[in-house]
Order: C-alpha cells, then structure tokens, then sequence
C-alpha cells in the first residue's frame, strides 16, 4: 500500500489538498476562508488531472518530425480542461469576492454566523 502511495506522490498530494480545501470550506465561518478553501479544492483537482494526463516516456502533441503515430503524444484534452477550468475559477472567485464586499458593507462582519443573525433581527 504504502509503495503505491509513494509512487502516486501527485494524486496523494491532490488528495490531501483537496481534503484540506473541503475542510476549510466547510468548517470556518469567515467567507475569505471559505472562498481560500475552495481555491484549495479546484487547484488539487487541477493537479489531480495534470497527473493523470501526463504518461512518462510521451510528448506534447506537437507535430515537429512528421506525422507520427497517436501512441507518441500524451493527450490535450486533460491540459484543457485545466486551462478552463483556471479561467472559470478565477471569474468564480472575483464574483464571490464582489459579493463578500458587498456583503460587508452591509453588514460589518464576515462571519456567515453573525451575518445570518444580523439578518432575522433586521427580519422580526
């Protein structure tokens, strides 16, 4: 088992980083924290897909020689959806952090639990 983890070192520090991210996004109650938790969670998923998108002894499907056979590149389709998804990430994180600010201005916290407290007496 543990020779499995030592050779996967990639996918078991994505792991671990997407436990943390979770972790922190579900536990702390600061939204800041909340939104580093989640940046935590996509970039472990990022590398979990750069892991797997990558086989030793293969190229980048660069055509420079010629054509030459499939089986001698690795495939795009991983670094893509990496690519992307950064993209989508940092306009997620911009959005939510656009919204924390104007969550604050309203109601001079942070923190969701005083937010929502603040929220039912501003309600009654």
């Amino acid at each position: 088992m543990w020779n499995n983890i030592l050779t996967n070192y990639y996918e078991t520090v994505a792991i671990l980083l997407f436990g943390i991210g979770l972790v922190t996004l579900l536990l702390h109650r600061n939204l800041v924290k909340k939104i580093i938790g989640l940046n935590i969670a996509d970039s472990a998923v990022y590398l979990f897909l750069a892991a797997k998108g990558y086989i030793r002894g293969r190229s980048v499907p660069i055509i420079s020689g010629g054509v030459q056979d499939t089986s001698a590149y690795i495939n795009p389709i991983p670094t893509g959806l990496i690519l992307t998804g950064i993209v989508i990430s940092v306009s997620v994180t911009a959005f939510a952090l656009a919204l924390i600010v104007s969550l604050y201005k309203q109601y001079d916290t942070l923190n969701l639990d005083e937010m929502l407290q603040i929220a039912n007496r501003e309600e009654e």
